[in-house]
């Protein structure tokens, strides 16, 4: 655990321990068994049993339950997968507790700087900012990696409208619906923390929870975009092909039409019957290849000036 020391200044690593009225804590568990969360909450912190029950479970929607003594926050980052991770948060008066299953680098990044630098712990809020912010910082770039993803597909869909990337575009649109419903109530819970008397933190901090705010509200526009330019990347595609199925059809029309009149004057001329005129001229193979040219070359004049072709 992290402890601040309000009265010395003083920044300390310390075995599990409850800490006192003028230290400041962070405590973290990672992939607690279920005596430690029950020795910890229940026994060190008096927590209240449905907030254990929560911490036990670590299955939550993003969420904030009020208690007499502490408030429990369920909160998300997500990873390089679009894999969303639950981080339970207990806030209380000196403290936070934060419970995870799986190692995140952004929560020990920052157990790292906070190590570092001496007045950033001066309330349990500035612990919970310094996690909600870190969480949120990793959303814009997931935005970002959507972004360019969106973009890259694009790009491939005006090369080859039968590039094979309708199963990436469909997982892509599924875990963004996902992550959106996370970032939609975690903004709720940002907001409750903006606009209610948090009792957790100083003043000052307010303004930081809204800044908070605003960046997550952003991340839920940019989804929405992207959700929308992903539905229009299967349209694109599905138009193209389209498109491109309606210029075959036409090539292999114009061909058919052309050799129409031919087989029809090939076909006239091979009947075996007697007296036909042009079976006795001297140049009648000739003059059959002359009309067939003159044919062929006439309806390709036709369907330029109509545009068939």
């Amino acid at each position: 655990m992290l402890i601040f020391n309000k009265a010395e200044q003083k920044m300390t690593t310390s075995k599990l321990r409850k800490p006192t009225e003028d230290e400041v804590a962070w405590i973290r568990l990672l992939s607690p068994s279920e005596e430690e969360i029950n020795h910890v909450l229940k026994d060190m912190f008096n927590c209240h049993h449905l907030l254990v029950e929560d911490c036990l479970k670590m299955n939550q929607r993003p969420k904030m339950d009020w208690y007499k003594n502490n408030i429990f926050i369920s909160f998300f980052t997500v990873d390089e997968q679009f894999k969303a991770r639950e981080i339970a948060l207990v806030v209380g008066e000196n403290y936070v507790i934060s419970i995870y299953e799986e190692n995140l680098p952004i929560l020990n990044k920052l157990y790292e700087e906070l190590q570092q630098v001496e007045g950033k712990m001066n309330h349990p809020g500035h612990i919970l900012y310094y996690i909600m912010d870190r969480c949120v910082d990793e959303y814009v770039q997931i935005v970002d990696h959507v972004e360019d993803k969106v973009e890259e597909w694009e790009e491939a869909i005006h090369q080859d409208p039968y590039a094979k990337i309708a199963h990436e575009i469909f997982h892509l649109k599924r875990k963004t619906h996902e992550l959106r419903r996370i970032f939609v109530e975690e903004r709720t819970v940002l907001g409750s923390i903006s606009h209610q008397k948090f009792p957790y933190t100083s003043k000052e901090a307010d303004v930081y929870f809204v800044d908070i705010y605003d960046h997550i509200s952003r991340v839920v526009d940019s989804i929405d975009t992207f959700r929308d330019s992903l539905v229009g990347l299967l349209d694109m595609q599905i138009s193209m092909k389209a498109d491109r199925m309606n210029e075959i059809m036409k090539t292999l029309t114009v061909f058919s039409t052309v050799f129409l009149p031919l087989s029809f004057i090939v076909g006239l001329y091979g009947m075996n019957l007697k007296n036909i005129p042009e079976y006795s001229w001297n140049y009648g193979y000739l003059y059959v290849w002359i009309l067939m040219i003159l044919v062929t070359g006439g309806m390709l004049v036709y369907f330029k000036r109509k545009k068939w072709m």
